[in-house]
């Protein structure tokens, strides 16, 4: 199946091929998902954990301070895609971008677990200042790396594959951090951890700016013209599928974002044992891994909707075994180990199908802003997973969670119950719910052979 992704794709004999990448340009694009989403991992996982155990925050404000900052994060992600829609540079509109952004957000990260020692009120205002800065810069880095697979390539096929290799090096990556961040934490200290991680990234991003190429333009436009942000706004508002990828982005993320920082305050007060942590990491990442190594074969067979279904299903078994017995740690790692092979095939292919999403704005609205597609789902994913983190800081606070303490009250036990295992189950029938209208697999392969006609 991996060998179809560099055969071309054509509907009839008189339709342009589409240009695809090989394999080992896929697989540069891929690079760049290890190191952004390890960082992503560790802000996720552990900066509400440093910010509360580590730096003595109170719950509720950083609870407040990572909705804030996410909500910030979701404007300029509108920002950033039309800036890269706007882009021309001999290395094209989103992969410049890349280069000029790996070592800024490299520091930045670092910045982010550097909170000095000045009282309650300097440390939050440095919180506040150092997350938002990492805000702009990681903006700046992922929406160009998401739309950059939007001007790599307008076959379904190789984006499918470009995906599984992305989510290879995603969920390593994810892996890497779960495992090792706090055990390394304990010896050289949370700074020394992100900067480690931050030179990692910086290293990814550079090597993926070097082996990809840019195939697809805004070719709405004449090459020196811009799409004004009033039209391109328009274009989303008319394309269906990209409104149902943006809910369903918003609600993924929302729990990505409350499974990844919740799972630690599961394991010291639930399990009573926070060393467990990385074995819990372990078990849900690894088989994230495992199965994206069968999957080509099966989401080109079935396309990503429908592997994302399933997935979800998945994932719902694996909660409801973890509903058994949540303190006994033999039940809720198998819960664990199911629920990472289902949440694997959304996070997976989320990006494929907002891609997809593309060619279908061009083909209603005669606009292909991939920028502005990929940046505005963005928002929602920030938006979302601003919510999942805000809930973990204020249902803790409102269950009177004190950092630090293994002993917390039944209200507080409850609440990391909630957050770890109820909420989640919710979430997914409403994922489930939003996939059902997504109908765009089957109709891509038409929309793209149409767009090529036109452009003939």
């Amino acid at each position: 199946m991996l060998e179809q992704s560099n055969q071309e794709e054509s509907t009839d004999q008189t339709t342009p091929k589409i240009e695809q990448p090989a394999r080992k340009e896929m697989w540069g694009y891929a690079t760049s998902a290890f190191g952004i989403f390890a960082i992503w991992t560790l802000i996720n996982t552990f900066l509400s954990y440093y910010y509360t155990d580590v730096a003595g925050l109170a719950a509720g404000a950083v609870g407040t301070l990572l909705l804030v900052a996410r909500l910030f994060d979701g404007i300029t992600d509108l920002g950033m895609g039309v800036f890269i829609d706007r882009t021309r540079s001999k290395h094209g509109s989103a992969r410049p971008w890349l280069l000029w952004v790996a070592v800024p957000f490299g520091i930045i990260t670092v910045l982010l677990f550097s909170v000095p020692d000045i009282g309650m009120t300097g440390m939050l205002v440095y919180a506040y200042v150092s997350y938002l800065g990492f805000i702009l810069i990681y903006t700046a880095v992922s929406i160009s790396y998401k739309s950059l697979q939007g001007f790599m390539t307008a076959s379904p096929t190789s984006r499918s594959v470009t995906n599984t290799y992305a989510g290879i090096l995603n969920f390593s990556g994810a892996l890497v951090v779960t495992v090792l961040s706090q055990p390394l934490a304990g010896v050289i200290g949370w700074t020394t951890t992100a900067a480690l991680y931050g030179l990692i990234a910086i290293v990814a991003i550079i090597i993926t700016f070097r082996s990809v190429k840019e195939r697809v333009g805004p070719q709405s436009l004449k090459a020196d013209e811009k799409v004004p942000f009033i039209l391109g706004f328009k274009s989303l508002l008319k394309n269906k599928y990209w409104v149902i990828m943006t809910l369903f982005s918003m609600v993924l993320y929302a729990l990505v974002g409350m499974s990844q920082g919740s799972t630690i305050y599961h394991a010291q007060v639930i399990l009573e044992n926070v060393d467990v942590f990385p074995i819990l990491g372990l078990a849900t990442t690894l088989p994230m891994i495992i199965g994206l190594f069968f999957m080509i074969p099966v989401v080109v067979r079935i396309g990503k909707r429908n592997t994302a279904l399933i997935g979800l299903g998945i994932l719902i078994t694996g909660q409801i075994i973890r509903f058994i017995d949540p303190a006994d740690l033999t039940i809720f790692l198998i819960g664990t180990v199911i629920v990472g092979f289902g949440i694997m095939a959304p996070q997976a292919y989320v990006y494929g199908m907002i891609n997809d999403t593309i060619e279908y704005g061009e083909y209603k609205t005669g606009i292909r802003s991939a920028g502005l597609i990929n940046s505005g789902v963005s928002f929602g994913m920030k938006v979302g997973s601003g919510i999942g983190l805000a809930l973990i800081g204020w249902l803790l606070s409102f269950g009177g969670y004190v950092g630090g303490q293994v002993e917390q009250t039944p209200l507080a036990t409850e609440m990391i119950l909630a957050i770890n295992i109820y909420i989640p189950i919710f979430i997914s029938v409403i994922l489930i719910i939003l996939l059902l209208f997504y109908k765009l697999d089957k109709e891509h392969p038409t929309i793209v052979a149409e767009l090529q006609k036109r452009k003939s």
